[in-house]
């Protein structure tokens, strides 16, 4: 499955979780980094209006489908992939460098926030080892002197995996950035994962995620912040839908 999106192509590169765990996992085992992004409606957004995102995407090596509506689109489109948010991403990779003796890096949020999901994380996954945990200031610039101050940090813990909450676009360009300044750690955009198991944020109730209305959840317990974005994803739905259509018409056509 594939967007356009200001002239460019993002494609979704990992389309299953069986795909994504053993790609990480011959990464992971050959010490070679990564970056992996999780593609939303809200990105597509973000995408459209912003050169600098849209070069951070090209630099990812891992994309994946992130939101129930990317799905649909691409069940529309004929290329069907699986849902993958970041945040139940987590502890599947945590997992596989757990079995490989590889540390583990927080990046993102607030001290007391990782220092939460560093018990959670090491609690949940036997023989996992969270060697570095990083909260940048506020307007933090992972291209600037900061940034590299943070990934010389990573990179002398030791650490092979990068968990990165920084929210979208700050997390993919911190992915980007550490694909040349830390080539050998896998960077792994998350959101609000770490909040989620620090329980600075609650996460929607199994079954609104199980009906696909995590996304109305969310809205209604914070209007404020997310409602502008999710009428600005709402709005794009239907010429991606038509696009969608299209390419499956084509496909077959072919």
């Amino acid at each position: 499955m594939e967007f356009r999106i200001g002239g460019q192509r993002v494609a979704i590169t990992v389309p299953t979780w069986a795909a994504l765990q053993a790609r990480v996992t011959e990464r992971l085992a050959q010490r070679q980094g990564f970056a992996l992004a999780t593609i939303n409606l809200d990105h597509l957004v973000k995408l459209r209006h912003s050169v600098r995102f849209r070069a951070a995407y090209a630099a990812q090596d891992f994309v994946v489908a992130d939101g129930n509506p990317i799905v649909w689109l691409s069940h529309l489109a004929g290329r069907p992939v699986e849902l993958i948010p970041g945040s139940d991403a987590i502890l599947p990779l945590a997992r596989i460098a757990a079995k490989q003796g590889i540390g583990v890096a927080l990046v993102g949020s607030t001290p007391v926030t990782l220092s939460r999901a560093r018990s959670y994380l090491e609690r949940e996954v036997r023989d996992l080892s969270v060697v570095a945990m990083v909260s940048p200031p506020m307007g933090f610039d992972p291209e600037g002197p900061e940034g590299r101050a943070v990934f010389e940090e990573i990179v002398a813990s030791g650490a092979g995996l990068c968990f990165v909450a920084l929210g979208a676009p700050k997390q993919e360009i911190f992915g980007a950035v550490g694909r040349m300044l830390a080539p050998r750690v896998g960077f792994a955009g998350i959101g609000a994962g770490l909040d989620f198991f620090a329980g600075t944020q609650k996460r929607a109730p199994d079954w609104a995620r199980k009906m696909a209305l995590e996304w109305l959840w969310r809205a209604v317990n914070n209007p404020r912040r997310l409602g502008l974005r999710y009428l600005s994803c709402l709005a794009i739905l239907p010429g991606q839908s038509l696009r969608a259509l299209l390419l499956r018409f084509f496909t077959l056509r072919s």
